[in-house]
């Protein structure tokens, strides 16, 4: 028997690796002259070599993050995984709308560069997903609200990946309203998961270098940008030295929805 290349997948899919790699290797073995005895041996061998790896192959099977029979939910853990790699979101703000029991809630703080917010609208879900979230000692990091009326308790643009299975009374378009520029929508629509990406402005700029950009022009083509009219976020560091001395900011600048800065987070006093 010669087998060079065979793909296959499933439950079963290491029994049967590993039932092509003894098939070929008792091909190879049996070419030489043996024995009727040696060849009955070499062939119960391979028989309980293929029980035993059909027995490991069910047991891996059964952590699967896919729906097997018998209704036996995807673990929190592994689903979360896929949605980050599905999504490409790498960090930021999660929200996770209607949360239920808040397991994967608590799953998508995969890191430390992941803050989560899980909303839902049956005050029940709330009190268990917030009991679910202190088991795993996330309380703070990953937190849980009651979800009133249909508009999202957020400003525009500020979520970076949004997860729902099922949303509601809430409208896409504002679903489209809190994602930041370059945020993802991952929802679970008919059994399947669709990703949506709001797209970025063409009127946004960035401000790459000290001057605007490599030309050293000072003026941004930014239709968007104005006086501060509300906050955004408050986020790190919260304090800085003053400006009329040695400021803690030296430098700031943005670039595909990123913000990069040198901040010296010395004493400010002496």
């Amino acid at each position: 028997m010669n087998v060079d290349s065979v793909s296959v997948c499933g439950p079963a899919s290491a029994a049967l690796r590993l039932q092509l790699c003894v098939a070929g290797a008792i091909g190879s073995a049996i070419q030489e002259p043996v024995s009727c005895y040696q060849e009955f041996v070499m062939v119960v061998r391979y028989q309980r070599i293929l029980l035993l790896a059909f027995g490991l192959a069910l047991t891996a099977g059964s952590g699967s993050s896919i729906p097997v029979a018998g209704g036996q939910e995807p673990v929190p853990a592994e689903v979360a995984r896929e949605i980050v790699e599905a999504t490409g979101i790498r960090g930021g703000f999660v929200v996770h709308l209607n949360c239920a029991h808040g397991e994967l809630t608590a799953a998508l703080r995969i890191n430390e560069r992941f803050q989560v917010h899980g909303l839902d609208d049956e005050s029940s879900n709330v009190a268990r997903a917030r009991a679910t979230i202190q088991r795993a000692g996330l309380y703070g990091d990953v937190s849980v609200d009651q979800l009133r009326g249909t508009r999202l308790p957020y400003i525009d643009n500020l979520v970076n990946l949004l997860v729902s299975d099922d949303l509601g009374n809430v409208s896409m378009s504002e679903v489209m309203r809190v994602l930041t520029p370059g945020g993802v929508a991952y929802l679970r629509q008919a059994g399947r998961w669709q990703k949506t990406v709001k797209r970025r402005p063409d009127n946004i700029d960035d401000w790459s270098h000290f001057l605007h950009d490599a030309s050293g022009n000072a003026v941004a083509h930014d239709e968007v940008v104005g006086p501060p009219r509300h906050l955004q976020w408050l986020g790190s560091p919260r304090w800085s030295r003053h400006h009329d001395r040695m400021a803690s900011m030296s430098a700031l600048v943005s670039a595909g929805g990123r913000i990069f800065y040198i901040m010296d987070e010395g004493a400010g006093c002496f």
